[in-house]
């Protein structure tokens, strides 16, 4: 596995009530402090970037893992969550929900479902995300595509 480099180049405009960007090679995002943070709450806060780096790693991972396994999808929606309490600490819950065609099987069903677990496991920045002690629960869907 090659080394990670990732180059960003951030911005910020003002005090805490400011705002700011983030840019990278295909990324070019609005921040801000949230406004329950003494914050403007005029772009993405850390929490936000973070579920959403999650959720794009998760999803990549699992249209992967659906691709190696020839799945007939045919719709790939996902809804993710973060949550921060003291009681349970960090908390992303996705929701993925696979839509495959007409003709799948139980067994390919199956597969999607074996899918949801195993995208989790290999999905780099969820383990990191663990590690940190984040909690990660993936709540999926299969649905075949009415006839």
């Amino acid at each position: 596995m090659a080394d990670l480099k990732t180059n960003l180049k951030t911005v910020w405009n003002g005090s805490t009530k400011g705002n700011g960007n983030i840019e990278a090679n295909y990324l070019d995002t609005k921040i801000a402090i949230p406004e329950s943070s003494g914050g403007s709450g005029e772009g993405a806060d850390p929490k936000e970037l973070l579920v959403t780096s999650a959720a794009a790693c998760y999803t990549m991972t699992l249209v992967a893992m659906l691709e190696a396994r020839k799945l007939p999808v045919d719709q790939f929606t996902m809804d993710s969550e973060g949550t921060n309490s003291k009681e349970e600490g960090f908390k992303v819950i996705h929701y993925p929900h696979i839509t495959l065609s007409a003709n799948a099987t139980e067994k390919e069903i199956r597969s999607v479902n074996r899918a949801f677990k195993a995208a989790d496991k290999g999905c780099a920045v969820g383990n990191m995300l663990k590690k940190a002690d984040a909690q990660i629960d993936i709540v999926g869907k299969v649905s075949v595509e009415e006839v």
